[in-house]
């Protein structure tokens, strides 16, 4: 019935039928396109034509397709997975070699998938630095679009997810399709409109010249695409993904366990510790609510800057010449967990580890070593660096009852050769996951997080071994908006690393309220980053309170459905709904003046228009702190009051008069 309905007539000036866009188009059907797979041996048996041999339903709605190609003498496997609960499709491409002589890889994608014409929007992501998950739309075009990443993470500026959707689409309707790379290395996004009328996109991993190749009888996988689609618009889109997370890629040790708030140290002291402050940030953190006490940075031998010390994974005895036993034990006696910094990944030059194994370390000679934030990156392909990375992690969570690892990651692998010469990207990444499997396997209490120099480490893949995501760097509440924004549209919230930060910013220089600041915070698993030791007693007590109020909010905020709301670049403002949507709570910030003197309504989403809500403002406490005109405002009217979601979703509230950079937290009760 399919097939009936797509017929299509001959196109002039092309052959009378044309290629299909299947799983993975082939060179040697006629396809003009970019072919799913891309192979030779040495220059010849380049072009794929394969024929299906064997199709099988396994549980779980589960599809295997297995097609062989002769004259290549490759056999493709794809499979697909259809989850019921979240509407997420889970697809990828296995490639062997059944030939008797070594196959060159150059691309083997995710199954491609066709793009309907009147899609005609692209949603992509950009960024740098402090100020990642940035939204780009774009109009798709004939010809191609492209983004490549060759970082050797995820990337800052090219998150491996695109979305594509409809002129109409918009957060509360419209039809879209979702489409994610789980892959925490270099990777490629195509998305392609012919000519002849047809547009499809392509995922999958990125290999530098040589890097992949395949001895007879060997194997290569593509990493998962995860795709959803919905006629229901944008934030639709994101709870199917959400969903997926939850229920398939969020660890079961994980399940019912509440996030701690945290407190690091990074922002308060950077290398600057002293086991006297650390002790006295303790004794504040403690005071404002924080439940776990994060050592950043600083800790290990020789580690007074960022020149000197990674590779050395033991205590500086000069700042804690009796271990972190003490520490840890003063933060536990805080009620606090206590978690650590590490960079396993990196070496500094200035390090006992480099001075012993210099070839340690990836390098594309005879070009010179290129240094980035004064260190090198290991090469975790070789059996010894792991072994060496293992032990050192092991002992310290042998010897100290460390309950979470920020795991970093501060550069991008330019160089990424081993010792024989070959770009081994695709094994360093491999050799990640199976460090990070072992570390959890020994320790399968101790949470850890990803973070890449913020969010350049953020994707579905390294999800299977950790538990937690920076990010960004940039704890500046406005820009971290958009930035959280950006990263809502595939991850839920209690994923996200959300900190308050310093009155004036370390990366921006804006300085920011802390009613807005901790307005920000509440919604991801929240944490504070700020020197508690500088705080006067009223943002203390501003902080205190927002802490307890994510407390009392989190099980929505982390198990609950989001909704963002369709608003000017001015604004911001989302949602989290329960399921059966009994209660929710929403933000709505101003980030600039408003065109006009008084403020427009919010339009709520999500509600069941026959239930009547209690309409509660709850941040910032008091409401009236929100500045206002001399008269009074909706907020001294509002408060408490009874409304139907009808009326909430089809009238609105309106807003009072706010000042640029103020935030209001809105929670509703049936």
């Amino acid at each position: 019935m399919l097939a009936l309905l797509a017929t299509r007539q001959e196109v002039p000036a092309c052959m009378p039928e044309e290629a299909v866009v299947s799983l993975s188009p082939e060179f040697g059907a006629g396809f003009s396109g970019s072919a799913g797979v891309q192979i030779h041996r040495g220059g010849t048996q380049w072009s794929v034509y394969s024929q299906i041999q064997s199709v099988s339903i396994e549980e779980n709605n589960r599809l295997s397709i297995v097609s062989r190609c002769r004259g290549t003498e490759i056999e493709l496997t794809h499979r697909l997975g259809l989850d019921c609960d979240s509407d997420v499709l889970s697809a990828s491409t296995e490639l062997c070699n059944i030939g008797d002589s070594r196959l060159s890889v150059e691309q083997c994608n995710a199954p491609s998938i066709p793009v309907p014409l009147d899609y005609n929007k692209i949603l992509g992501f950009q960024g740098r630095w402090a100020n990642e998950f940035q939204l780009q739309p774009v109009d798709r075009f004939m010809g191609t679009y492209l983004r490549e990443n060759r970082s050797g993470r995820t990337s800052h500026d090219s998150f491996p997810g695109v979305i594509i959707h409809t002129e109409q689409t918009n957060e509360g309707s419209g039809a879209a399709y979702g489409l994610h790379l789980g892959w925490s290395g270099n990777h490629r996004i195509r998305i392609d409109e012919q000519f002849v009328g047809r547009s499809y996109a392509q995922l999958g991993e990125l290999f530098f010249p040589g890097e992949l190749s395949l001895d007879p009888n060997q194997s290569y996988c593509s990493p998962v695409l995860y795709g959803a689609t919905t006629n229901n618009g944008l934030s639709a889109l994101s709870r199917c993904f959400h969903r997926y997370v939850r229920s398939h890629l969020t660890d079961a040790r994980m399940a019912g366990k509440a996030k701690l708030v945290h407190f690091n140290t990074w922002e308060a002291m950077y290398f600057d510790l002293t086991p006297m402050r650390l002790q006295a940030l303790a004794d504040s953190a403690a005071e404002v609510g924080a439940e776990r006490f994060v050592l950043d940075d600083g800790w290990f031998k020789n580690r007074k800057s960022d020149c000197a010390g990674l590779g050395d994974w033991t205590v500086d005895k000069t700042v804690f010449p009796d271990g972190l036993g003490s520490l840890i034990d003063y933060v536990h006696a805080k009620d606090m967990e206590f978690g650590l910094w590490i960079e396993p990944e990196m070496v500094n030059p200035n390090s006992e580890l480099y001075r012993a194994h210099p070839d340690w370390v990836l390098s594309a000679p005879p070009a010179p070593l290129i240094l980035s934030r004064n260190q090198l990156v290991l090469d975790l392909t070789r059996t010894e660096v792991q072994d060496y990375l293992f032990n050192c992690i092991d002992v310290l969570l042998n010897q100290y009852p460390i309950a979470y690892l920020k795991w970093d990651m501060n550069r991008v692998i330019n160089q990424p050769g081993n010792a024989n010469g070959r770009a081994v990207t695709h094994y360093q990444t491999l050799a990640l996951y199976e460090l990070l499997s072992r570390v959890r396997a020994a320790h399968p209490k101790v949470e850890i997080e990803s973070c890449s120099s913020g969010g350049g480490r953020a994707d579905f893949g390294i999800l299977g071994y950790t538990d937690r995501i920076w990010p960004s760097d940039s704890n500046d509440a406005l820009d971290r908006l958009t930035i959280q924004k950006g990263f809502s549209m595939f991850f839920p919230a209690e994923l996200m690393g959300a900190h308050v930060g310093p009155k004036d910013c370390h990366i921006t220089g804006r300085s920011i309220s802390i009613a807005t600041r901790t307005g920000v915070a509440l919604f991801g698993d929240m944490g504070i980053e700020a020197n508690l030791l500088e705080m006067d007693n009223e943002e203390k007590g501003v902080l205190t309170e927002a802490v307890a109020l994510h407390k009392q909010h989190r099980q929505l905020i982390h198990n609950g459905d989001l909704v963002r709301l369709d608003t000017s670049k001015r604004e911001n403002s989302f949602g989290i709904i329960a399921a059966n949507q009994q209660e929710a709570i929403f933000s709505y910030a101003l980030l600039n003046s408003p065109a006009t003197t008084t403020m427009g309504r919010l339009r709520f989403r999500g509600l069941d228009e026959h239930t009547l809500y209690k309409l509660t403002i709850v941040w910032p406490s008091p409401a009236s702190s929100i500045p206002s005109s001399s008269s009074s405002s909706i907020l001294d009217v509002i408060n408490g009051s009874v409304v139907s979601g009808e009326a909430l979703m089809n009238v609105g509230l309106q807003l009072p008069i706010m000042q640029p950079t103020s935030l209001l937290v809105f929670h509703l009760t049936s």
